[in-house]
């Protein structure tokens, strides 16, 4: 017997309905862009009727523009955030390589952490092509030192599984973790702690959307946790929701 007290799931958000109703698109940077930038994206929506569009937290910082409005920065987001969608709608975006975004910015990264604000570009951007070079032609020369550092310690993180600890993290670049935190403040926006979370958690959610078998135990020692509850908490505290809501969302995987 259903719970009648338990809210009722938007059918349009399960099993990869939402896919019917929303258009993703990712782009390599170009020459000009690719020192400083991850990836492009580009998202179109039709939802006659409203939809709340769960967003998982992100590490890196984006330049957006939305129907064309004049054009944010969005910095990291600890948190997943909830946005309505409505009707037709487009929204562009540029992701930042993590550790290179304060001379965008201009200020420390940690600032615009879970917040926004207007980036000073006109109106009109409604192409990714168009943001692109509006920003392409209000890059620096290049990143500076202490920026590259930055960079370079995050991407140790993306591309090492088993680097599961800050202390390990600044050994790796030949740091001491007070200082890789001061500069993670600066230039990531994001702790190294919560840095090296988010992108082992990613490699559960990416699981999870790919409808890949899911073995909690094994990998929750794989990823570092005691045992599986404290993943499956962490992962819910990331996403909002339990891995099986989250996964949900997907067509089936075998979760085990």
């Amino acid at each position: 017997m259903r719970d009648e007290t338990a809210p009722v799931r938007d059918e349009r958000e399960t099993g990869g309905r939402w896919r019917h109703h929303q258009r993703h698109e990712h782009l390599a940077p170009g020459p000009a862009l690719a020192p400083w930038v991850d990836h492009l994206w580009a998202v179109d929506w039709d939802y006659p009727e409203p939809y709340a569009q769960k967003v998982p937290p992100s590490a890196s910082v984006h330049l957006t523009a939305r129907d064309g409005a004049p054009p944010h920065w969005h910095g990291v987001t600890t948190r997943h955030v909830v946005r309505e969608l409505r009707g037709r709608g487009r929204v562009v975006g540029i992701a930042v390589r993590p550790g290179l975004a304060r001379d965008l910015v201009a200020g420390a990264v940690s600032e615009l952490t879970d917040t926004g604000r207007a980036a000073g570009g006109p109106p009109g951007l409604v192409g990714v092509a168009a943001l692109g070079d509006w920003l392409a032609a209000r890059l620096p020369d290049a990143p500076d030192a202490a920026a590259l550092e930055a960079a370079a310690a995050v991407d140790l993180v993306r591309d090492d599984p088993a680097l599961l600890r800050v202390e390990d993290l600044a050994r790796r670049c030949g740091s001491h973790p007070r200082r890789l935190q001061r500069l993670f403040a600066e230039h990531v926006g994001a702790g190294p702690k919560w840095v090296i979370r988010w992108y082992r958690l990613r490699e559960v959610t990416d699981r999870m959307a790919a409808g890949r078998r899911i073995a909690w135990a094994p990998l929750a020692h794989d990823l570092g946790y005691a045992d599986q509850a404290h993943l499956i908490r962490d992962v819910t505290a990331l996403l909002g929701e339990t891995p099986t809501a989250y996964a949900a969302r997907y067509p089936p995987a075998e979760i085990l």
